[in-house]
């Protein structure tokens, strides 16, 4: 790949832009007429327009391809019209851009080639630097700027679900290796979430210097753990990616998958929403978080893909359950419960946008 000429882009103008949008507003716990919706793996298989540009290379290619990736994160902007973006990559482009030996596998997932298993292969995790090592998110973070009328999220792995994919290889239901290290070498497993969270920290700096507007921090996997062995092994690390977020003055999402008992642990990291999966109902996360923290989610992604008739009345649900907050600031953004599936009919999440939007124009009648 040639050298890429980075676009200079006026970030305060961006900012200016942005810090009223209604997704913004609800990250930032403000009145909004309605829930700002988007969905995780909102780009992807399920549209049409991505199949037809994609072609048969594979993801960490499309991903290098700024222009590529450009038009990617925009088609479903262009398509469903959702309040924010999120930019098209992989929470492992950080490991791979440094040299880890990480695949994407079609049908598998993340793969890693030698697999973390000792102390000596922490030097493998040198540290990032994004303009030499991924400049090709840099220029799509860039590209995407200029052109959004909408915010763009900046994301990244949280060091443990980075951690689970370095050290079982692949994606596993059990994590027994990771749990492993984590309980018989403390020293190493602090070591490497201290070296995973900077390399997070350094790819969500980089794309929110050049014009992100908000960052989440996906810890996908988290919900493999008890309680106890989160806030011990994973909260502190994580804490350290979202103190560094908070230096650069941008909303806060912080999402895991099954991580209900979770919840009030992940927003004492540092998070102004947390996202929420379609096990737990909202009115039950809640709860379980500080009354200023707002939620995102939560509705079930196999709906959708199993057509409109099932999704219709879920989506009422989901919006009943996530607009109660009596006495607090945060908000509710309409998401998955996790990403859209690629059998999914874009004519469904077309009509749930849809629906959602109508609820605004009762609230304005009211």
């Amino acid at each position: 790949m040639g050298e890429l000429r980075l676009r200079v882009i006026d970030l305060e103008k961006m900012t200016q832009a942005h810090a009223d949008s209604i997704f913004i507003r609800a990250c930032s716990g403000l009145p909004t007429p309605r829930p700002p919706v988007w969905f995780m793996r909102q780009a992807g298989r399920s549209l049409p327009e991505y199949r037809a540009i994609r072609g048969t290379g594979t993801i960490l290619r499309a991903i290098a391809d700024p222009d590529l990736a450009t038009q990617i994160t925009l088609q479903p902007v262009q398509r469903y019209g959702t309040d924010a973006a999120i930019l098209y990559s992989d929470i492992m482009t950080p490991v791979h851009a440094i040299g880890f030996g990480v695949d994407i596998a079609p049908g598998v997932g993340p793969v890693v080639e030698h697999p973390f298993r000792s102390r000596a292969d922490l030097q493998r995790l040198r540290p990032l630097d994004p303009e030499q090592d991924t400049p090709y998110v840099v220029q799509t973070v860039r590209n995407l700027v200029s052109e959004l009328t909408v915010p763009l999220i900046a994301f990244a792995g949280a060091p443990f679900t980075v951690a689970s994919y370095l050290i079982e290889g692949r994606p596993s239901r059990t994590y027994v290796n990771t749990k492993a290290l984590m309980h018989t070498d403390e020293a190493l497993w602090f070591d490497l979430m201290d070296r995973l969270a900077d390399l997070a920290i350094e790819s969500l700096r980089s794309q929110i210097s050049n014009g992100a507007a908000a960052a989440q921090l996906f810890d996908s996997w988290a919900g493999a753990l008890s309680p106890a062995d989160y806030e011990r092994f994973v909260l502190p690390s994580s804490t350290k990616v979202m103190t560094a977020v908070a230096e650069l003055g941008v909303p806060r999402i912080h999402f895991g998958v099954n991580t209900a008992e979770l919840l009030g642990l992940m927003a004492s990291a540092g998070a102004e929403v947390v996202g929420v999966d379609w096990r737990t109902p909202l009115d039950a996360a809640r709860l379980r978080v500080p009354a200023s923290v707002g939620l995102q989610g939560n509705l079930d992604p196999a709906l959708p893909a199993a057509g409109w008739g099932p999704t219709e009345p879920a989506v009422l649900d989901v919006l009943a359950r996530g607009g109660g907050n009596p006495g607090g600031r945060g908000g509710h953004i309409f998401n998955l419960g996790h990403g859209v599936l690629p059998e999914t009919n874009p004519e469904v999440l077309e009509r749930v946008i849809e629906l959602i939007h109508s609820t605004a124009t009762e609230n304005e009648q009211r």
